[in-house]
């Protein structure tokens, strides 16, 4: 149940203002999301890092991100979601500061880990007060406004942050999330009207706790697991600390699965929902789509520029098609899914991206953009769309509808988890560390070793999807099953 907001109506300037704060706030994550891999090759040479250095400016917010974003929903819940927004948007602006002050690699490393700590706050939080507070009528136009506008600021990402970062420094990618902040945190406190869910607020016997223990011993999992995969190259994969770091990490995933069955629908992430074998097939072949994606994105900023030759502006150039067909398209294979069921779009639409990947691996110094790169990005680009609308719908679909917040939120974090670990592994698969990303031949082989790994990732969730995965039932009603209610094949 959801405390008494103003219902908003669109026009009214209240609402306005309600949509300016989430948009800009999303913005600023989606910003930082396509600019950090274009700043990667000058931060590194400016700050003496190494490949490993590399991989943790990624991953320490990516991992403080996918670990604790369903607390943050939560806390949201609970605490008040415009509070909790306010404050995620504050966090993350500091944080912000902090990396684009940053004079030395740990320093950077660590002021990205509270990067993502604040990201996991604000990103919940920016589509929720739109959720809470709009009237029912006004709240599809207003969440596809968020979505519409949100999706151009991803899309001006690369722009901005190519050319910041060739006119100026690398540092302005983050030093632009501060008037954005102030921004959002003006237009939140004049406009934005509180709620809370009274069920988690409340006191007593009833009172909902918050699952810390489960948040805690996800990110421990998550963290000792990308440790093991990112030191292994420099220590060796036989070192203590190596074995250690991946033996908690395993330990610390057992123990989370065990704490969540035993807390039932209370926990963070109800267990109950993996026997439905469709949400169970879904978030893995999501952790393969995304994991292809990130370590796609990671290793083609960093080789176009030191390979290539080509600017940070034109690296960022380079995937804006990308984007482009993502906003164009993905509401028609949404339609499209919907019409014809998940399983063709879900199979097509990885396999086209994995002959886009290798169409990309050709490319090499002295590229031409419109022969060499161009067409894989188109393919890539393609491919992700016929994926994207479909996997969120059916990921819903697979569940009943008062688990439908959970089920989006793991699935977000089953992303950010594939991004986060592709990114972790793929050096050490393609034995790339220590400062080799800046000598030609190095990057070159691992380059193209990287993206054959991840168009293997893509052609196993094709597989995936073609044998597994089958139309949802259609809208299941609240209450009416189970958080895990075995989906049979359509």
């Amino acid at each position: 149940m959801t405390a008494s907001a103003p219902a908003l109506r669109t026009g009214t300037p209240a609402a306005r203002g309600t949509l300016l704060a989430a948009i800009l706030a999303s913005g600023m994550v989606f910003l930082d999301s396509t600019v950090v891999n274009v700043a990667l090759p000058r931060l590194g040479a400016e700050l003496g890092a190494t490949v490993a250095d590399l991989q943790w400016t990624v991953n320490g917010y990516l991992l403080m991100l996918a670990a604790f974003v369903l607390l943050g929903g939560a806390l949201g819940d609970r605490f008040g979601r415009r509070r909790v927004f306010l404050l995620g948007v504050t966090w993350f602006a500091v944080a912000s500061v902090l990396c684009g002050l940053a004079q030395g690699t740990g320093w950077l490393v660590a002021a990205r880990f509270l990067q993502g700590a604040g990201g996991a706050l604000l990103t919940p939080g920016s589509l929720a007060v739109l959720q809470a507070s709009f009237h029912p009528d006004d709240r599809g136009r207003a969440i596809g406004t968020w979505a519409g506008l949100s999706g151009v600021s991803t899309a001006l990402g690369p722009l901005l942050g190519g050319w910041l970062i060739d006119a100026l420094s690398w540092r302005w990618i983050f030093f632009i999330n501060l008037p954005l902040a102030v921004g959002v945190l003006l237009a939140a406190l004049r406009w934005v009207p509180e709620s809370r869910d009274e069920d988690a607020s409340r006191t007593g016997a009833g009172r909902r706790r918050f699952d810390v223990a489960g948040a805690l011993l996800g990110a421990v999992g998550l963290g000792g697991v990308t440790y093991a995969l990112i030191d292994a190259p420099a220590r060796g994969a036989g070192t203590l600390p190596v074995l250690a770091s991946a033996l908690v990490g395993v330990a610390a995933a057992v123990v989370f699965v065990l704490v969540e069955r035993r807390r039932g629908d209370t926990a963070m992430l109800p267990t109950g929902l993996f026997s439905s074998r469709l949400f169970s097939v879904l978030n893995l072949f999501t952790v393969a789509v995304y994991a292809a994606l990130g370590g796609f994105t990671f290793f083609l900023a960093v080789y176009l520029q030191n390979v290539v030759g080509w600017s940070a502006l034109l690296t960022g150039l380079a995937t804006l098609p990308m984007t482009v067909l993502l906003l164009l398209g993905s509401s028609r294979a949404g339609a499209l899914a919907a019409r014809i069921g998940p399983r063709l779009p879900l199979t097509v639409g990885p396999v086209v991206a994995a002959v886009g990947l290798l169409l990309l691996r050709r490319v090499g110094p002295g590229a031409s953009y419109w022969v060499d790169v161009l067409p894989g990005v188109v393919l890539f680009g393609a491919g992700l769309t016929l994926v994207v609308a479909p996997l969120t719908a059916s990921v819903l679909a697979a569940v009943a509808d008062r688990f439908a917040g959970v089920a989006s939120g793991f699935n977000n974090a089953a992303s950010r988890a594939g991004s986060l670990l592709a990114v972790a592994a793929l050096p050490l698969l393609v034995g790339l560390s220590g400062t080799g990303y800046e000598q030609r031949s190095a990057l070159t082989g691992a380059y193209r070793g990287a993206l054959l790994w991840c168009a293997g990732l893509l052609l196993a969730a094709a597989a995936t999807a073609a044998l597994l995965i089958h139309r949802p039932p259609r809208g299941p009603a609240d209450g009416q099953s189970a958080p895990g209610q075995p989906v049979r094949p359509g």
